[in-house]
């Protein structure tokens, strides 16, 4: 049912004698009930109804030829219900009578019923829905006020001024609601005509229904109808502002086309030749609504520029940085594993753990298209192909290869660009790659990430590439240039770095860190052969000399003699400077004078050798002991020489430029002799008569960390005690004051130099199991390792119950 609203003004019910038998009805108990839609009918009005619903057509086909014949009217609150239940409908109603019903043409059977309001009901219950809605309502009675109540007619006459005054300014309002209005003379119709007819929302319309003071009632609808008059006034101001608009842009609309038809008659209607060749690009542009209207913005103050103007060659290098940036391309990976794995195997040896991430990252984007890139952190030592390891991503992935260094980085603008208010203005290096790359997904390489200046008068840049870094933000990464956001969710970050502790934590955070340990010899051995030595025939123009090789043995004493490094980059210049004195001997005399590199030809290629392995040293000293250490460069042995020298006792010299920490493993170690000298038969009184010296050797290398601790203890137990220690043994491990052996790190590393040294036994804390469990078997064949607890157990192995020769005799009488 709907309220027809282009008759409702023309329906006027003008009750002449007393109101009061109109709206005072009697009929309590069940009643048909007439649901409505948007329709709020008062007492004494009459209104059009549209008929559409089986169950209101039932009703008035019940209803008709029975004149006397009383229904309530009810309003629903929710119109989209066809069924109402009681909670659909709204408390008030009326009580009405059909006056006429109308028949609609149409196939559908819809009818207009004419219904006038009677008294004020309330809905109780709804008794049954079918053939028609039955419930049970109550009278409602309402307050009608005395003939002779001047406040009520006064405040009535101000209702019916008003609304006309509301009616006249209200375009939408059919003429006929002024000819009703002035045609009404009942007072309390004229209400509840104004309430049931002015478009008020429902609920206001129910709340004035509502209220059973006729009085309260009037001055309820006088606030609400001088609402709508201020909102009608604001309305116009609004109207007649967009007129002004309006007529404003027209004549900017006229003026341009008299500007466009001037360059046509002058044969130029393009106005320069870079606006067609924008619009083309454009045209295939595959970029963001908001981004297509920013940038023909720009373009039309493009054309309002003259050529000949700075500003108009800033504008234009503008334009063309946008539409030649890769705005919704993107490369379509490979998402092959098996042949991803191949290539990143063949570039690079090793790296286990970060060619697993990678293909990691594909087999999960191959089962979810939309996946984040990852943003990783490759950190290691210089030399171990962090960056080129780039390059063989993008080309197992297919994706096209960018990088930038940020090595100095001063100016956050680098990052974020510039706005275009300066001169020279240009958009950041993030921008730049990716306009240079021509794609949106690219394998992007942050070189030297840890190198960046921070907190300069410029700005932070490592603060800038915070929002580069995050996945949860660089989907809108804004470059100051632009202007506008650009999304690089579906750029794979890669970021090298030598040292962590100069990136900032927050910067630190946001990245996947992955380390890229150095190269051991072995490693560096097959490096040469696969990749170094035929690079390097190639550049010196041997590569057809397909039978001159390096022999294994040759290229370990370029590793171990010509070498100090973890990486390859000096080993690749060995082995340049090497082919480059044969490529001269070749070109002076006609042939090579070997196809085969020995270690004996080595010297005569590269000189002298200018580093040199230390090697195991035997264990016919006491105090002597042999530990493992990890430098930079990889794995090293390291000697511990105790010594000891009459006098007044109670001194400890440390020497061998040793950094705080490694002195405090003295310490501890020297306590914990003292500690325990019974349990080495050793008389307390020898610490109170002789000094302990403890050096380690190379004094001009600086040595630091706690893993020599059960090294330097085994030392000074073995000169307290002139035992020998076990031959072919070396140890690494921390200790506490209390004797207990914690885990090191480098334990690769430094078990490949401990069999180069000749060593078959290594001592090390048990929990560095887990560490030896991860290396290949290669490595560990012909070394035994002996997990300790604590340094009773390091004694127990390493010290043997045979003195050493010359052994000192402590004379503890002697002063």
């Amino acid at each position: 049912m709907k309220k027809d609203t282009n008759n409702a003004f023309s329906m006027i019910a003008d009750y002449e004698g007393d109101i009061s038998k109109l709206l005072e009805v009697e009929y309590t108990g069940e009643l048909p009930i007439l649901a409505t839609r948007n329709l709020v009918l008062f007492p004494g009005v009459v209104s059009p109804v549209l008929i559409g619903r089986a169950a209101s057509l039932n009703l008035v086909d019940s209803l008709q030829g029975k004149p006397n014949a009383v229904f309530a009217v009810f309003c629903q609150k929710d119109s989209s219900k066809d069924i109402p239940t009681k909670d659909d409908l709204y408390e008030y109603g009326v009580y009405a009578k059909i006056v006429r019903v109308l028949e609609m043409p149409g196939p559908a059977k819809n009818i207009t019923v004419i219904v006038q309001g009677m008294g004020r009901c309330k809905l109780e219950d709804i008794r049954r829905t079918k053939p028609y809605l039955k419930g049970t309502v109550s009278l409602a009675p309402e307050r009608i006020p005395d003939i002779d109540d001047k406040e009520f007619e006064t405040a009535v006459n101000d209702l019916k001024a008003t609304s006309l005054d509301y009616v006249k300014q209200n375009d939408d309002i059919p003429d006929e609601a002024q000819f009703a209005l002035q045609n009404i003379n009942n007072s309390i119709i004229l209400l509840n005509f104004i309430c049931t007819s002015m478009p008020f929302e429902a609920e206001e319309k129910i709340e004035l229904l509502r209220t059973h003071d006729m009085t309260e009632r009037v001055i309820g609808a006088l606030k609400i109808l001088h609402r709508e008059m201020q909102l009608l006034e604001i309305k116009h101001d609004i109207r007649t502002k967009t007129r002004e608009d309006i007529d404003e842009q027209q004549r900017e609309y006229f003026l341009q086309q008299q500007i466009k038809n001037i360059k046509e008659e002058l044969g130029s209607s393009d106005g320069y030749p870079e606006r067609k060749e924008l619009l083309e690009k454009a045209k295939n542009k595959v970029w963001p609504e908001e981004i297509a209207k920013s940038f023909n913005k720009e373009l039309d103050k493009l054309d309002i520029l003259n050529p000949q103007s700075p500003e108009f060659s800033v504008q234009l290098t503008y334009l063309q940085t946008l539409v030649n940036l890769p705005w919704g391309t993107y490369t379509q990976d490979d998402l092959n594993l098996n042949r991803a794995e191949k290539i990143l195997d063949k570039d690079h040896y090793g790296m286990k753990k970060v060619k697993e991430r990678i293909l990691e990252y594909m087999a999960v984007l191959s089962l979810r298209n939309d996946l984040k890139s990852p943003i990783i952190c490759l950190y290691g030592p210089p030399g171990v192909g962090k960056t080129s390891l780039g390059k063989s991503i993008a080309s197992a992935m297919k994706r096209k290869y960018t990088r930038v260094s940020l090595g100095g980085l001063h100016d956050e603008a680098e990052i974020r660009g510039h706005r275009r208010t300066y001169i020279g203005a240009m958009p950041g290096r993030i921008i730049k790659s990716i306009q240079k790359a021509g794609s949106s997904n690219p394998v992007f390489i942050l070189d030297e990430i840890d190198k960046v200046t921070q907190n300069t008068v410029n700005g932070d840049p490592a603060s800038a590439l915070l929002e580069v870094l995050d996945p949860e933000q660089n989907h809108a990464f804004h470059d100051n240039y632009l202007d506008v956001d650009y999304d690089l969710s579906k750029v794979l970050f890669i970021a090298t770095a030598n040292d962590l502790n100069t990136i900032p934590r927050p910067l630190l955070d946001r990245m996947e860190i992955i380390e890229v340990s150095g190269y051991i010899t072995e490693e560096k051995v097959e490096i040469a052969k696969r990749h170094l030595i035929p690079k390097e025939k190639e550049n010196t123009g041997l590569d057809n000399e397909s039978k001159l090789r390096f022999s294994k043995q040759a290229i370990e004493k370029i590793i171990e003699q010509y070498t100090r490094e973890s990486g390859v980059r000096q080993l690749e210049k060995q082995i340049d400077k090497a082919l480059r004195k044969m490529a001269f001997l070749k070109a002076k005399n006609g042939e090579l004078p070997y196809l085969q590199i020995t270690p004996k030809e080595i010297e005569s290629l590269l000189g002298k050798a200018p580093f040199y392995r230390d090697i195991y040293q035997g264990n016919e000293y006491a105090g002597v002991v042999t530990g493992l250490a990890w430098t930079s460069v990889g794995g090293e042995i390291l000697f511990i020489e105790t010594s000891l020298s009459k006098g007044k006792g109670s001194k400890l010299t440390l020497t061998g430029n040793l950094g705080d920490v490694m002195k405090e493993s003295a310490i501890l170690a020297l306590e914990y002799v003292k500690a325990h000298a019974d349990k080495l038969n050793i008389d307390y009184r020898i610490f109170d008569h002789w000094n302990i010296h403890i050096h380690v050797p190379e004094g001009a290398t600086p040595k630091d960390g706690p893993s020599a601790g059960i090294t330097i203890a085994t030392s000074i137990a073995s000169a307290l005690t002139q035992r020998k220690v076990r031959k072919n043994t070396a140890m690494t491990g921390e200790i506490t004051l209390r004797g207990k052996v914690l885990p090191v790190g480098g334990i690769k590393e430094k078990i490949l130099a401990a069999k180069r040294a000749g060593i078959t036994e290594i001592v090390m804390c048990k929990d560095n199991k887990k560490d030896i469990d991860e290396i290949s078997d290669e490595y560990l064949k012909g070394v035994q390792f002996h997990y300790v607890e604590n340094v009773q157990d390091v004694w127990n192995f390493a010290l043997t119950d045979q003195k050493v020769k010359n052994a000192v005799t402590f004379d503890i009488n002697d002063k």
